[in-house]
């Protein structure tokens, strides 16, 4: 007979993804000579602070369902996109990997603590994390570089790794047959997130 509590696949990847980002936050290459879609392209998942806030995006839209479930991943990729525009440009932006780092906090605190945040206000701050994580984006473009092709790029991925996100999401609550073990596997995926976000703000 198999076990009802068995975890699916896609949480174990999800869990692993985490740890990993853990032990290799800004482990990636560096990016100053990006020069077109395909460098945009690889760009999230080479720096795994960006791929987990993304990630939890998608985790966060799952969670949340209706509409939002792509009016979250939709705010976040046209704002990065913005954000990284100004990066390009060379615009200061304040404070920028503290914005990432506080941006994987926040995000895990809402899905750790099953907190309900209004509509309006989910938007408003998933805009503004997706400022500081373009802008990062952007700055690490190298000037003259195909700038509408490297957007392109990783805003496309931004998008496939929202997806899988919400896939992980959607399956964590097919998984659970009871409601709290559902919540219960959002927050242990959003307490993750807070605790690699602690990290980056530490180092």
């Amino acid at each position: 007979m198999k076990s009802k509590s068995r975890i699916p696949g896609s949480v174990l990847v999800g869990m692993f993804l985490l740890a990993a980002s853990v032990a290799a936050a800004h482990t990636g290459p560096a990016h100053s000579h990006a020069t077109g879609f395909a460098d945009g392209f690889l760009h999230p998942v080479t720096g795994l602070d960006h791929l987990v806030a993304m990630v939890a995006v998608g985790l966060w839209a799952a969670r949340t369902g209706g509409r939002m479930m792509w009016l979250l991943p939709l705010c976040f990729v046209l704002l990065m996109a913005g954000g990284s525009v100004l990066g390009m440009a060379g615009l200061p932006f304040p404070m920028v990997e503290a914005g990432i780092a506080a941006s994987l906090l926040v995000l895990g605190l809402v899905l750790a603590t099953a907190a309900r945040v209004p509509n309006a206000v989910s938007l408003a701050l998933v805009g503004v994390f997706a400022l500081f994580h373009g802008h990062a984006h952007g700055a690490e473009m190298h000037a003259g570089a195909m700038a509408a092709a490297f957007i392109t790029g990783f805003a496309l991925c931004t998008a496939a790794l929202h997806g899988a996100g919400i896939g992980m999401g959607l399956g964590m609550a097919r998984w659970a047959d009871k409601p709290e073990r559902k919540e219960l596997a959002f927050r242990m995926s959003g307490a993750a997130v807070a605790v690699f976000g602690v990290v980056l703000l530490a180092v």
